[in-house]
């Protein structure tokens, strides 16, 4: 590898999540989920030993968003908006923002038709001197890494 060709990994402490129509100031910790695609076997009756394999579902795993608890009410009221059985309008698209480091856009994973399936208040401990995490988790219908 020649001098300047270098290519360093992405740190995974700097990402933005955006939420259509949501503005949240920041998020602890947010997990990319991952992707699989079922594979389906089959044979045909001529085929003594092979066994042939073929692509089945894919199936997305769900992105979980932690979140320092503050006075914002928008993503609990986003969950609140599924419990309420609006989810034709609660439906909404998410990205995901890895920067380098000058802070520019270094990769996007963009899920679609997200909503919230999950959603944890933090514990109280009066023992505790940390900062109160909420937690929602989102299921999607899809997944595209599109840089």
């Amino acid at each position: 590898m020649s001098v300047g060709t270098r290519k360093d990994p992405f740190r995974n402490s700097r990402y933005i999540v955006e939420i259509d129509g949501i503005t949240q100031a920041g998020f602890s910790e947010v997990t990319v989920p991952d992707t699989t695609t079922d594979v389906i076997e089959y044979r045909e009756g001529n085929e003594v030993t092979t066994v042939r394999k073929v692509p089945g579902l894919t199936k997305y795993s769900n992105i979980v968003l932690k979140y320092g608890i503050t006075d914002s009410m928008e993503l609990f009221n986003w969950y609140k908006d599924i419990v309420d059985g609006k989810i034709k309008t609660s439906r909404k698209n998410i990205s995901v923002l890895f920067l380098d480091e000058q802070g520019n856009e270094a990769t996007r994973w963009t899920f679609v038709q997200a909503w919230p399936t999950k959603y944890t208040p933090p514990p109280g401990n009066a023992k505790a001197n940390e900062i109160g995490i909420e937690t929602l988790e989102i299921a999607h219908e899809g997944m595209l890494r599109v840089k």
